[in-house]
């Protein structure tokens, strides 16, 4: 009899768990992809994977569908590159009248360029400190649109997709015109050890501008006056958050004074997802200034035909060139991706914002550690 009555209590056990199967968990255990598969792929190739449902995402530069996109293909729009105006001190024509000049190539720029976008300071709305700035930003644009400058006679150089908008000049030149890729700028300053993610300034746009400008400025005085600004910052020698402020806005003001060089705008970067169900991807985070090549995107990223795990199928056109290792190798772009996907960090920068987010690890009050 006790045999019996436990054997009908499993069986309606059993038929109460089946009964209830198929609700999906409140919780996933996981949206990494328990496989990542990275391939170095040319772009004309990514494109017909992407259609295809082939490739779930294409990672940095070198990938153009012209805005013709297909249905289940979207892109992420990223900045891209900073576009620098620099006077050659050498140029008499200028003499005197550099900083009409570089505004006057600037709103010209502005007129011409269809992937450019005028913003003569160097942070950007994509900077999450962007906001403490504004106002500098607003008032650099009115002066830069004042300017009237004759640039007809000026040997402007220009480089990359910028200079099919001036003829080339040859080695004499007034005016320089170069583009600085922000995801290579911030992966150069970049440091991972131990799952620990530096520096802390590593989005701040005031710390762009810095490595951006400070080698043109000449004089003395403001050399030292940009170091002290940066030593306060870097070493937190503030009082508080609204000094801080004020020191990262005087920091800038110090760096975009003078005529040397002109942060005059950015471009805009897109990368390429599938997003087709159920070969694509969703929950995409991506970091404003490094786009699909950050930590965020990796840990992030679902795959649709999956609940959690899966496998994720990546391009980029970068070639391996680094060596694979974790402590001082995997620093080319190819190989900072095989990071992302292989580490586990403690911080990750946050996708829009210049600080960090936790990813492993708890922010606990200390009366609730043990």
């Amino acid at each position: 009899m006790r045999l019996r009555r436990l054997l009908a209590l499993i069986v309606l056990t059993v038929g109460v768990t089946l009964g209830r199967g198929g609700h999906e968990l409140p919780i996933y255990p996981s949206f990494y992809p328990h496989e990542i598969e990275i391939r170095t792929i040319a772009a004309g190739g990514a494109a017909d994977r992407l259609r295809a449902g082939k490739l779930q995402a294409f990672v940095g530069p070198g990938l153009s569908l012209n805005g013709n996109l297909p249905a289940d293909v979207q892109a992420i729009e990223t900045l891209g590159s900073y576009v620098v105006i620099r006077a050659n001190p050498q140029s008499v024509r200028l003499k005197e009248a550099a900083c009409d000049a570089l505004a006057t190539i600037a709103c010209d720029l502005g007129r011409r360029g269809d992937t450019f976008t005028l913003h003569p300071y160097p942070v950007t709305p994509f900077h999450g400190d962007y906001l403490h700035h504004a106002d500098l930003a607003a008032a650099a644009k009115t002066r830069v649109a004042a300017a009237d400058f004759p640039i007809s006679d000026l040997a402007i150089r220009a480089s990359g997709e910028l200079a099919r908008y001036y003829p080339p000049a040859g080695g004499n030149f007034d005016v320089e015109i170069v583009e600085v890729d922000v995801a290579q700028l911030v992966a150069a300053q970049m440091r991972a050890t131990n799952g620990l993610i530096a520096p802390p300034w590593l989005k701040d746009g005031w710390w762009h501008a810095f490595l951006i400008l400070h080698a043109s400025v000449a004089e003395e005085d403001q050399r030292q006056e940009i170091e002290r600004d940066r030593q306060k910052l870097m070493t937190g020698d503030v009082a508080g958050l609204v000094d801080r402020i004020n020191v990262e806005r005087d920091l800038v003001r110090a760096l975009t004074r003078g005529c040397h060089s002109l942060v005059v705008g950015y471009s805009v970067k897109r990368e390429y997802v599938n997003t087709e169900f159920s070969a694509g991807i969703e929950n995409i985070g991506y970091d404003s200034l490094s786009g699909l090549a950050s930590p965020m995107f990796i840990r992030t990223v679902k795959l649709k035909d999956f609940p959690w795990n899966g496998w994720l199928m990546l391009g980029t056109q970068a070639q391996a060139t680094s060596a694979w290792n974790l402590i001082g190798g995997m620093t080319d772009p190819f190989g900072r991706l095989l990071r992302f996907s292989l580490g586990d960090p403690a911080l990750v920068p946050a996708p829009y914002d210049a600080g960090f987010m936790l990813n492993r690890i708890s922010d606990l009050p200390a009366s609730a550690t043990p």
